[in-house]
């Protein structure tokens, strides 16, 4: 895989880096139309919810029907960013938002949308960036080098903040002049360049030597490697419990204009922007800011300066003061969903990096979708003002949540290692042949054997995210410097697929392990046929189980 354009040098480490990039600048750009269209629709389909019912909870569903699709189907959307081509991926989650678009357009001119009618062209819009998302966060990847990643990621941020910094404020006008079906129609035109950005990618993978996953097991691959991986577990956990709390300044704005402020569409869209525009600066500013912080003081100065800013939402009554709230709020909302994208995007490896941002997508908008149908149904009960009271102070208390799952410090991404070749087998094995156990003996000095137990616990941890089952350790009761670590793996593929995984640090562990053996003979690894008679190429003269590998020097799992 390359990078097009000119290469940038390493001392460049400014936000403005990745942009150097030819592919990514012009996606960039592209994307910044496409995120002010779907920034005007917004408003678009959220007021005129508004001019069809009073109801809350019907008002704070249009931001749930938008976001709950990323929560039900981000992790096979991931599994299929990981499998097929990224650029394809892209293409075909861009038409189905621009078929949804499209409709709305065509419904609201002949006058036939409904609350509900409204709410399923949204849920289909939504399913669109469902898709669209992981495909094009991993890609990201593929556009610049990782020592631009950061910068990068922080500049997708930027690019939908913008479109949020103006968009809102564009489609109060539209709306205002023209009513809504103006601003669903200009939102399915600015679905187009970025269609036509991604078609012209030449896009450049290394094609793998193994067929890809089917989806089932892409889907169980991702969810274990997550499993297995705590640092994407807090991460998760962290931006799901912000987007819960978080998500009422969104759910409610509508309501914060029209019953707080008494404003009208136009004022709707100057709030939206005010909270955009705080966007972009702290965007700008998070190359600083993960220079100067950790990873968890910022998170918590975020929940924090949220906490407040909200709270001074509920309590104003003048829209300069709401709009100076609003900043604040938007520059440490995006400052912490960018640090969370971060800490995923370095923490995955290339192989499940759209599955993992899929999750890190299903967390934060489902946790925001969920919280808007709870803050709305609770505006129903105690107010507007109220409910974001509630909400500022549960955003205060979440920085305790720190003290249990604290962000991992991250520093670079983790970088694969180099293959191995292929085993050497005397079955004529087909790729669906299995399971595979694999068992792999150390001998270890026995006042080492505490350390080599504790080291073993990590490897457990990547070997079961990388795909291997039924991990265990065992020492020989007869021989006390015996220890068995033993696997296995579904079928042939999957083993193959399993011990071409692991990032360098993951195989500087088995380098550790190999540097606790001793004596004469080298680490022992046998592979195994758990049933001989399964899918086989069976031949009479030919041995029931693989030989035994005695390998020298590195492990080849």
């Amino acid at each position: 895989m390359t990078h097009s354009s000119k290469p940038v040098p390493a001392s460049s480490d400014g936000i403005i880096a990745p942009l150097h990039y030819a592919t990514f600048r012009r996606i960039w750009l592209a994307s910044l139309l496409t995120n002010l269209g779907i920034l005007i629709q917004g408003v678009a389909a959220a007021w005129a919810m508004t001019q069809m019912t009073s109801s809350a909870d019907q008002v704070a569903l249009v931001q749930t029907a938008l976001l709950l699709p990323v929560m039900l189907i981000s992790m096979p959307a991931g599994a299929v960013a990981d499998m097929y081509d990224r650029r394809i991926v892209g293409l075909v989650a861009l038409s189905i938002e621009l078929c949804g678009a499209t409709a709305l357009s065509v419904l609201d001119w002949f006058g036939l949308t409904t609350p509900n009618l409204l709410l399923v062209l949204c849920f289909a819009v939504g399913s669109g960036m469902a898709l669209m998302g992981p495909a094009w966060q991993s890609s990201v990847s593929e556009q610049v080098p990782s020592e631009a990643l950061p910068a990068a990621v922080a500049l997708n941020g930027i690019s939908y903040n913008i479109a949020r910094s103006i968009g809102p404020a564009v489609g109060g006008i539209v709306v205002a002049a023209a009513g809504a079906v103006a601003a669903f129609a200009l939102n399915a035109l600015l679905y187009l360049p970025l269609m036509f950005a991604l078609f012209m990618w030449k896009r450049i993978s290394e094609p793998s030597r193994l067929p890809p996953e089917k989806l089932s097991r892409a889907i169980v691959s991702g969810v274990r490697y997550i499993v297995n991986s705590p640092s994407i577990r807090i991460v998760l956990t962290r931006s799901m419990v912000m987007g819960v709390i978080g998500g009422a300044i969104f759910a409610l704005m509508p309501l914060v204009t029209r019953d707080l402020l008494g404003g009208g569409a136009e004022t709707y869209g100057l709030m939206l922007s005010a909270f955009g525009l705080g966007a972009v600066v702290s965007a700008l500013n998070i190359t600083e800011v993960r220079k100067r912080m950790s990873g968890e003081a910022a998170i918590r100065a975020c929940s924090l300066s949220m906490g407040g800013a909200v709270a001074a939402v509920a309590l104003s009554r003048d829209s300069a003061m709401t709009a100076v709230a609003l900043v604040l709020a938007g520059a440490v909302w995006m400052m912490a969903w960018v640090l969370f994208s971060i800490g995923v995007q370095l923490s995955a490896p290339r192989w499940v990096a759209g599955r993992s941002l899929a999750a890190y997508q299903a967390a934060s908008s489902g946790g925001i979708a969920l919280g808007s149908w709870g803050w709305g149904h609770l505006t129903d009960v105690v107010g507007v003002d109220t409910t974001l009271l509630i909400s500022a102070g549960l955003m205060f208390a979440s920085p305790l949540l720190g003290l249990w799952l604290p962000m991992p410090r991250i520093s670079a991404r983790s970088e694969e290692a180099e293959m191995l070749d292929d085993p050497q087998v005397r079955l004529a094995l087909t790729g669906r042949s299995g399971p595979l156990v694999v068992e792999i003996e150390y001998r270890i000095a026995q006042e080492n054997a505490r350390a080599f137990h504790i080291l073993m616990q990590d490897i457990q941890l990547f070997r079961k995210r990388n795909g291997a089952y039924g991990w265990s350790i065992a020492r020989d009761i007869a021989d006390p410097e015996l220890w068995t670590e033993r696997y296995q793996c579904p079928t042939w593929f999957d083993y193959l697929r399993q011990r071409n995984r692991a990032t360098q640090s993951e195989r500087a562990l088995d380098e550790k392990a190999l540097a606790f053996h001793i004596g004469p003979e080298p680490v022992r690894v046998r592979r195994m046929l758990d049933r001989p008679f399964g899918s086989v190429r069976w031949k009479e003269d030919t041995p029931d189980r693989d030989v035994n590998h005695v390998l020298p020097g590195r492990l080849s799992r």
